[in-house]
This record gives structure tokens, sequence and C-alpha cells, in this order.
């Protein structure tokens, strides 16, 4: 394993001891949510391995960016990691348009199809850019997209 390799094996560790955004944020929450705001739930289930995500988006009066994403699950590494990553990358950058939320779906799904043609850029992904290796095992795409999909239902829902 090379050195790039085992720093990717251990943010995904890292994400998955200590998740962002784990624990679903109550709907009715005075934090920020208010009046008017537009929160939506998905619930995923990968029927192959069993991991679970259930994951809460809140976007803007508006409706025009996401504002923030909680979740809670249970799962593997690759699917835990995965949600704290993406909730993390939200939350750096605080209101993330909802057109700009459809755009990284989109990207993070063709880098994970691609089997390892196709690296997810640490600019654009953050932290998540460590799940470009996990296209080569197909059977570990789900797991990393567990999270990816709830998000775009939630997000087409709000």
């Amino acid at each position: 394993m090379n050195s790039l390799e085992s720093l990717y094996q251990e943010l995904i560790l890292d994400h998955s001891k200590r998740p962002h955004g784990k624990g679903l944020a109550d709907e009715d929450a005075a934090d920020g949510a208010g009046h008017g705001s537009r929160i939506a739930t998905s619930y995923q289930r990968n029927p192959i391995c069993g991991d679970e995500i259930t994951l809460r988006v809140r976007l803007s009066d508006d409706g025009t960016t996401v504002d923030e994403v909680t979740w809670d699950g249970a799962g593997c590494s690759i699917s835990q990691a995965s949600a704290s990553m993406l909730a993390a990358l939200v939350e750096e950058e605080e209101r993330m348009p909802r057109a700009e939320a459809s755009e990284l779906v989109d990207g993070f799904r063709e880098a994970l199809r691609s089997r390892g043609e196709i690296a997810l850029d640490e600019e654009v992904f953050g932290d998540a850019a460590a799940l470009s290796g996990v296209s080569k095992f197909t059977a570990r795409v789900k797991c990393a997209m567990l999270a990816w999909v709830a998000f775009e239902d939630a997000v087409s829902r709000a």
C-alpha cells in the first residue's frame, strides 16, 4: 500500500470513528431552522450488506441553498465515513447552492462508477476524495453511495 492509499484509509477510518453531522437534527429545532425552512428526510438501505442511512437536509426558507445535513445510520466503515464526509462538505460551505448539491452528487456518482478511471478532486470533494479507491471494488460502491443517494433524494423533496 502506498502512502496516499494509507492516508486515504486513515481518513475513512477517522470519519467512521468520529463522524461529522451524525445525529438527526430535530425538525422543529430552534437552532436556525426558522419558520418556513424546508426540511426533508430520506432513508436508504443497501439490501446486499444491510447498511442503513437516514439523512435529513434543511434548505433555506426560499429553497435555494442546503443549510444543513444531519444523519444517522449503521453499517460498514465506508458507508458511515461517506455520510460523515458528505456532512462535513456541506458544513464547510455553510450554504451550498441547491444546483451545486446536485452537481456534487452527479460527480461523485460518475467517479464511483468509473472503476478507478476517474478520481475525485480533493478541492471539490474534500475528504470524500479518499473514497476514489472504492470505485475499484464494485461491491463497495453502494456502501459509499448510500448517503449521497439519500442526500439527492432529500434535496429533491425539500
